[in-house]
């Protein structure tokens, strides 16, 4: 089920889809051409610059994706494939160039709580030095343990399951977790690539990805023209994005209070009540993005990109498994809501990226700042650094960090005492949290000319307070745990 994947389930896709940019052939593969080759500084920066020049429109469309936030329901990693049209340059004919092939395989464990294997397929066919054909197949599975909402108490806690099928136990003082989290999906992407003229390139791609309750079909396209000797290029792109929701269970009525099996003397009266609190039929989602990007040569060392995002999403944004804790003044739990969330949102992004080529690799440099309607506002910062050991051998560091100011209405908890508000989440991924990424990966050519690359990472998420009272019994208790998780990443190139 989506809409209980994890935070860090997110992070761990995003950052595959931003690794395999460079390993499965979603992007230009910078550091493979730098590794292999082995080139000078001048001619480093001409790879980056050409491949960062190309794919200005992609990233600025997947830019407001790649912060935590940006889809609390976890659709960060359905961004198209976009290919660029100037890597296919490299003959001045129409003939079929030979069809490059990618793939990698990503893990992601986080402890006690999700596990996340994924695995990736690329194939990418350029026809002569205008035009690129590109396919991807990603195929994911999650499992594990998934925060429902609720607070930690005192005694044991009993949930009934979305479906009203059955219940599960929580012990006293732990966090509330559904331990029967579990979900596979299967994304479908193509990308059709053109130059039309030596100033102008366009992208244009197809989206599909089908889960148990969620369906996402997608379309984006993308408009380049390069002047000022191709040192300068100016893009401007969109996506839309038409998603269905169909939740176990039906989608629960906001802010219903959760029935359960004891209280009632019979199946039928239990099913009835429950019933009441759910809305059966499927419902939907469109999102719209805009973004327009400038990539700036500077000097034959050094490049600068700088993007503007805007997103509009419009239907059915709340979580349909999240829950409330409802409160008395000894901060034990009454009731367990159903979170409400607005059917709006206008979210902005501003991204800056600058790259150098060094003697001896590539160092980049990242930051985004994204801001919404709902409250939430982040800061990423993001370097990584790559050194040549040898002409078939490279060593890259990462590291990232990221802060999120929650949702206005984000809570923690709702108190009995107050009126029940509009709107309310205690969703931890649209609250107050800091993130933390460092990792290393390294690359190299085999034999037979196969590009190789391993990558492992520790990711860190540290949720913080938005200033609400833990009052009671929840003085004792810890809302707001952090989550750890490893990230390993095979990938081959041939």
């Amino acid at each position: 089920m989506v809409a209980e994947r994890s935070l860090g389930a997110v992070v761990a896709a995003t950052e595959s889809v931003n690794e395999l940019k460079s390993s499965t052939g979603t992007g230009p593969k910078i550091g493979t051409s730098l590794c292999a080759s082995a080139p000078s500084i001048a001619e480093a920066l001409s790879i980056a610059s050409i491949a960062l020049l190309s794919m200005t429109s992609s990233v600025a469309l997947a830019a407001q994706r790649d912060s935590v936030d940006d889809d609390p329901i976890g659709r960060d990693t359905r961004v198209a494939a976009a290919i660029t049209p100037h890597e296919a340059v490299t003959l001045d004919t129409d003939e079929t160039e030979p069809a490059e092939i990618d793939a990698a395989l990503l893990y992601y464990l986080e402890q006690d709580r999700v596990t996340v294997a994924e695995g990736i397929f690329n194939l990418k066919l350029a026809v002569g030095d205008k035009r690129v054909y590109e396919g991807k197949l990603v195929l994911d599975t999650l499992t594990g343990s998934s925060a429902n909402g609720a607070v930690p108490q005192d005694e044991r806690q009993t949930f009934t399951r979305p479906s009203g099928n059955g219940e599960y136990n929580i012990d006293s003082g732990n966090t509330p977790l559904d331990d029967t989290f579990k979900d596979t999906r299967i994304q479908l992407s193509g990308n059709w690539a053109e130059i039309w003229s030596p100033d102008w390139s366009s992208n244009h791609g197809l989206y599909l990805s089908r889960e148990y309750d969620y369906t996402s079909m997608g379309i984006n396209a993308a408009l380049e023209r390069t002047f000022n000797k191709n040192n300068t290029q100016l893009s401007l792109g969109m996506a839309y994005y038409y998603d269905l929701v169909d939740p176990v269970g039906g989608r629960p009525v906001a802010l219903s209070k959760m029935v359960f099996r004891d209280d009632f003397d019979s199946q039928a009266e239990f099913r009835t009540e429950f019933d009441k609190t759910r809305q059966i039929a499927s419902t939907d989602k469109q999102t719209v993005d805009l973004s327009v990007g400038l990539t700036q040569i500077i000097n034959r060392y050094m490049l600068v990109q700088v993007s503007y995002n805007l997103s509009s999403l419009q239907g059915y944004m709340t979580d349909p498994y999240k829950v409330l804790s409802l409160l008395d003044v000894s901060g034990t739990s009454e009731a367990y809501l159903y979170e409400s969330r607005p059917h709006e949102r206008i979210k902005q992004s501003f991204y800056l990226f600058s790259k150098h080529a060094l003697s001896t690799g590539v160092t980049d440099l990242a930051y985004r700042f994204s801001h919404d309607d709902w409250g939430v506002s982040s800061h990423t910062f993001e370097t990584r650094y790559r050194y040549n050991f040898s002409a078939t051998f490279f060593g890259q560091l990462h590291l990232r960090f990221y802060r999120q100011e929650a949702a206005r209405f984000y809570r923690a908890f709702l108190n009995s005492g107050e009126g029940l508000p509009e709107f309310a989440s205690a969703d931890y991924r649209i609250g107050n949290m800091n993130t933390y990424t460092f990792g290393i990966k390294m690359g190299h050519s085999l034999v037979d000319g196969t590009q190789a690359s391993y990558r492992l990472e520790y990711y860190q998420q540290d949720p913080y307070s938005n200033g609400e009272q833990a009052t009671g019994q929840l003085a004792h208790h810890e809302l707001y745990p952090s989550i750890k998780a490893i990230i390993f990443q095979l990938g081959l190139s041939f």
